[in-house]
């Protein structure tokens, strides 16, 4: 007589537990991810604390969050530059009258050095609102074309050094050409060519005075300003030239 199966019932678990189990397992693991994410370093908790207090937090670290080897660092991390002399320090207490003044005798003694040297001819000196201006013309410095200083250049670029050096202030040397194209293999465009003549002058102030390279800027500018119409060789001639601008305080400041 067969027996009569009643439902084969399986055993273990009911399905919905499985699901329930990896529910629950994500979920766990999401809180331990949430927890290892909470935990605060306290040193650097308790220095972005300071910052919103009184403390200078900057005198020994250089941004608020310590360093590794803070305990190391406290007494050696001074400022690196805190024994070099700012060349406006002194100036940017006088008030725009005194700075002015003080350009125009700067103005005057640069002439009086020009005319004593015997340069007055290869460098004119004069002031605009940048500061004070020196032209050095181009057949005085450089071939048609060229970038390489002529060996004649080198004396009264000395000079010019020498006066640099006397004057704190930052200096720009500008690299002007004519109208004329150009169209090389080593200046394909008269913004290379002023370009590589400014930084000609710079190299070799820098490299033959004592002069620190970080107060020199060096820019070309093509024959975007002219001082005179290209229209005549004088005025061509007047327009390929390289001008260094000792620069005024008070531009600086701006």
């Amino acid at each position: 007589m067969e027996r009569k199966n009643r439902g084969n019932s399986e055993s273990g678990a009911p399905k919905w537990m499985v699901t329930y189990a990896d529910m629950m397992t994500l979920i766990l693991v999401f809180f331990i991810l949430l927890f290892s994410m909470s935990v605060v370093d306290a040193q650097r908790f308790e220095a972005i604390a300071d910052s919103f207090q009184d403390r200078a937090v900057f005198d020994n670290f250089p941004s608020v969050v310590p360093f590794e080897n803070p305990a190391e660092d406290r007494e050696v991390q001074d400022d690196p530059f805190s024994d070099q002399i700012d060349p406006f320090e002194e100036v940017e207490e006088m008030d725009p009258q005194q700075l002015d003044n003080q350009m125009d005798e700067v103005l005057e003694e640069v002439n009086e050095y020009l005319e004593e040297h015997e340069i007055a001819e290869e460098v004119t000196a004069s002031r605009d609102d940048r500061g004070v201006v020196l032209v050095l013309q181009e057949q005085a410095l450089f071939e048609t074309a060229s970038a390489d200083l002529l060996t004649d250049a080198q004396p009264f670029l000395d000079q010019v050094g020498e006066i640099i050096e006397q004057i704190p202030n930052q200096v720009e040397v500008e690299g002007h050409t004519d109208s004329r194209p150009i169209s090389t293999a080593q200046f394909p465009s008269n913004w290379e060519l002023s370009g590589a003549r400014a930084s000609s002058v710079v190299r070799y102030l820098t490299s033959t005075e004592d002069l620190d390279p970080q107060r020199f800027t060096a820019v070309g500018y093509g024959d975007t300003r002219p001082v005179a119409p290209n229209t005549t060789e004088d005025n061509l001639q007047q327009n390929r030239r390289v001008v260094i601008v000792i620069a005024d305080p008070v531009q600086n400041e701006g």
